[in-house]
C-alpha cells in the first residue's frame, strides 16, 4: 500500500477562515477553523489520522474549541485534542458509550483507497470517545468575538445532524447534509424524510457560498434547490424510504 507524505492539506478561504482537508481518503473530509477576535471554533475534526492540533497551531494561537456536524468517526476523529468540543445532544450516547458501527467495520472503511501515513498503525485505531463540554442546539448563537455563527438542526444523515450558518457573509457550512458526492441516507440511523425537511429549511436561507464536509469544495447554492426538487419527486414516487436503491443526478447521488 502507497504512503503518504503529508495527511492534512491547509487553504486559506479568508483572513479568519481555513479548510484543512484529508484528501488521502476516499471520503475527503472537510475541517473548517473559524477565527474570531477572541476565540476560534473548529467545525469538524475529521478522521483521527493524523494529528489536527499541530495543524491548527500553525494557523491561531487563540483559545481553540471544536463542534460536530455529526458524531460520525470521519468528523470526530480529532476531537481527541480538544477537550472542549460540543455536539448535538441526540448523539451522545455515540461519543460516550457506543457507535452504531462496529470498530472493525470502520477500520476497514478508514483503510479503503487509503494513502496512510508512514507511522499509522490501524490496529491501533480507535473511535473517539470522550465527553462534551455541552450541547448546541437548533438556533442557538455562537460568538467567537465580532464573530457569530448560527447552529442549525438539520437531521436526516444522522439524528444530530448541524449545520453552521455565517448569516452575515451567507456562509453555510453543510456538513454532510449537501455535498457533490453520493449522500447517505440509507444506514437504519437515517431518516430520508428528516434529511428531505432539513434541505427545505436550509433552501430558506439567503446562501451565497456552501462548505461541505466532502469530496469538492466547488459548489454552489443552487445545488440546495436541486436537491430539494430531486427529494420531492422521490418522495411523491413513494420512494423516499429506506431500500429504494440508488438515484444519480448531475454531480450527486443519494443512497436510500
Amino acid at each position: 500500500m502507497k504512503k503518504a507524505e503529508k495527511w492534512f492539506d491547509t487553504d486559506k478561504i479568508s483572513e479568519d477562515t481555513f479548510v484543512i482537508s484529508e484528501y488521502g481518503h476516499w471520503e475527503e473530509t472537510h475541517c473548517y477553523l473559524l477565527l474570531g477576535s477572541k476565540r476560534a471554533m473548529l467545525i469538524d475534526t475529521g478522521l483521527g489520522i493524523g494529528n489536527i492540533s499541530d495543524e491548527i497551531k500553525k494557523l491561531t494561537d487563540k483559545p481553540v474549541f471544536a463542534v460536530a456536524t455529526h458524531a460520525h468517526w470521519d468528523h470526530i476523529g480529532g476531537h481527541k485534542y480538544y477537550p472542549e468540543f460540543y455536539i448535538h445532544r441526540e448523539e451522545e450516547k455515540w461519543i460516550t458509550e457506543k457507535f452504531p458501527i462496529p470498530l472493525e467495520a470502520v477500520r476497514n472503511m478508514v483503510v479503503k483507497d487509503c494513502l496512510l501515513p508512514e507511522e499509522f498503525d490501524i490496529e491501533k485505531y480507535e473511535i473517539f470517545k470522550g465527553k462534551p463540554a455541552g450541547f448546541i442546539d437548533d438556533r442557538d448563537v455562537i460568538d467567537l468575538g465580532n464573530r457569530k455563527v448560527k447552529v442549525l438542526h438539520t437531521p436526516g444523515h444522522s439524528p444530530g445532524h448541524l449545520c453552521f450558518f455565517e448569516e452575515e457573509r451567507g456562509w453555510l457550512f453543510s456538513g454532510d447534509l449537501v455535498y457533490k458526492g453520493m449522500l447517505f441516507a440509507d444506514y437504519p440511523s437515517t431518516d430520508p424524510l428528516k434529511y428531505f425537511e432539513s434541505l427545505k429549511k436550509i433552501e430558506k436561507l439567503a446562501v451565497k457560498k456552501i462548505f461541505p464536509g466532502h469530496h469538492s469544495m466547488e459548489i454552489k447554492p443552487e445545488i440546495i434547490k436541486e436537491m430539494c426538487a430531486a427529494f420531492e419527486k422521490l418522495y411523491i414516487e413513494g420512494k423516499l424510504c429506506h431500500k429504494s436503491g440508488v438515484f444519480d443526478y448531475r454531480d450527486w447521488s443519494i443512497k436510500l
